[in-house]
């Protein structure tokens, strides 16, 4: 389909509701998820160093009894 003017793109036929609501919604979508994405693995990393970081203490702890 071939546009005449950017109005005649802007309004998609007469679906420009639904079409502009699609790409609306598919592109919130998607930066939430990369943004979500984003938090948990940053917490993830978090929990593993400060676990790590407990284990090596109790190490440590553990080495100066013996």
């Amino acid at each position: 389909m071939q546009f005449e003017s950017i109005n005649d793109f802007l309004n998609m036929g007469g679906y420009a509701f639904y079409v502009w609501l699609a790409y609306g919604v598919t592109f919130t979508s998607l930066t939430m998820l990369i943004i979500l994405s984003a938090r948990r693995k940053r917490k993830v990393l978090t929990e593993i160093a400060s676990k790590m970081a407990r284990e090596e203490k109790l190490k440590e702890s553990r080495g100066n009894k013996l």
